[in-house]
């Protein structure tokens, strides 16, 4: 069987790729938050372009993102929020993770509506993304709450990732100041 990638915009997921994903995320997380929903993905934001490597019909390994304009200082960025990153199981470790982190990095650089990458982590995983190209940014950030649409949160616990996907005047240089995501995280 060979590997192959599918860059896909959300609405366009066929049903096997669909089903095919569903069996990623249930494989990581069922047990624990149920089932993968694509669209409200365990309370995270849904994502608008899916970049999935396939060994065969298998989905291997995902990194999802969303376009959106959030507010960082006095400034907008159009940033892909990134989110859904995940390798199955049994090809951790084979370098799959940065394989598919590298096509969903170009997918973005080609997309002339985004500037950045954007993502939070758990400290554990922070150092598989500084080693795709991603950097640390130090910030308070607030995100609408994935529990209550009402609440708003806010933290600098975590860290935040950014990824310089555009180019030109301004659109490689990330702006200083609190974050504010507009919306559920990634």
């Amino acid at each position: 069987m060979t590997e192959h990638v599918a860059v896909v915009e959300h609405d366009a997921l066929s049903e096997s790729q669909s089903a095919a994903l569903r069996d990623l995320f249930d494989r990581e997380y069922r047990a624990e938050h149920g089932e993968w929903n694509p669209d409200r993905p365990y309370g995270y934001s849904p994502v608008d372009v899916h970049t999935v490597l396939f060994h065969g019909s298998t989905a291997i390994a995902h990194v999802g993102f969303q376009r959106r304009f959030i507010r960082v200082g006095a400034h907008e960025v159009a940033v892909a929020g990134t989110g859904g990153v995940l390798v199955h199981p049994d090809w951790r470790s084979d370098g799959v993770g940065r394989r598919v982190m590298t096509h969903a990095q170009q997918v973005m650089r080609d997309d002339d509506r985004v500037d950045f990458g954007y993502l939070g982590c758990r400290e554990e995983v922070a150092s598989f993304y500084e080693r795709t190209g991603w950097s640390r940014v130090d910030a308070v950030e607030r995100h609408v709450s994935m529990i209550d649409a009402n609440v708003t949160v806010t933290s600098s616990a975590g860290p935040i990732l950014i990824f310089a996907a555009g180019s030109g005047a301004g659109r490689d240089q990330w702006p200083q100041g609190d974050i504010d995501l507009r919306g559920t995280p990634w």
